[in-house]
């Protein structure tokens, strides 16, 4: 346990130092861009651990496999957050496990979300996933769709609606990731406009959370800077079976 929290609190000191530079860079204070760690495929001894160090907000993409990781740390606060599409059949227990889910993309699954909320909890965070460079083949609402997903969504009882969510196309070329970042917060400014106020950019992760930032990001979703490169899924899963042995 020590080499993995001295490995993971010398990863996110450097993460924060990147986060504060970028802000800073553009005129911005590092407060303004809260850090998700994505933890997907790593058990929770290493979330643990990166707990320790101070980090707090922590990303999964599947479910079950999150689900024991909660269990295992049910004693720590952390503000769990699920990225990524949801299945119909994962929506309750998403809704009764989460602080937080960005990829919203379809208003089946938002209605299902919002009455699978338990009374008890506050409202569900929600990011609008929007599929920012036109691909085929990730999913999010198209641009264009934006506003009457989001006023639909607005409607929804248990659900909070905080901002919007993407994932560009993997490109190395600052100027390219740019132009992708830049148009998803001209696409919050235009709902801004038309009465939708959002708070949230969710958006830049390891190789591009720069660009992001010097775009408005106001949250970044960071995984293998932090934890390393990830085991394969099935591996995992086997390791998460029992995640503190």
């Amino acid at each position: 346990m020590a080499t993995i929290e001295t490995n993971l609190q010398a990863n996110l000191q450097a993460i924060r130092r990147r986060i504060a530079v970028a802000a800073q860079a553009c005129g911005r204070e590092p407060a303004e861009v809260a850090l998700v760690a994505v933890s997907k495929t790593f058990g929770a001894d290493a979330i643990a651990a990166a707990y320790s160090c101070g980090q707090h907000a922590f990303g999964e993409n599947y479910v079950q496999e999150a689900l024991d990781k909660l269990t295992a740390l049910q004693t720590l606060r952390i503000e769990w957050h699920f990225i990524g599409p949801i299945q119909s059949n994962k929506t309750r227990l998403i809704a009764g496990n989460f602080a937080w889910v960005h990829g919203v993309e379809r208003l089946k699954i938002a209605e299902r979300l919002s009455a699978a909320r338990p009374p008890h909890l506050a409202p569900l965070q929600i990011c609008i996933e929007v599929n920012i460079g036109g691909e085929g083949s990730k999913s999010g609402v198209a641009p264009v769709d934006t506003l009457a997903f989001a006023r639909a969504i607005a409607t929804l009882p248990r659900l909070q609606l905080r901002g919007l969510m993407a994932i560009p196309p993997a490109c190395e070329d600052v100027v390219q990731q740019r132009r992708h970042f830049g148009a998803l917060r001209e696409l919050k400014a235009q709902l801004a406009a038309d009465g939708i106020k959002l708070d949230t950019l969710s958006m830049g992760m390891s190789a591009d959370f720069e660009a992001a930032i010097a775009e408005g990001a106001t949250l970044v979703r960071v995984g293998t800077s932090i934890f390393g490169a990830r085991p394969d899924h099935a591996s995992a899963r086997a390791a998460n079976a029992n995640p503190l042995e």
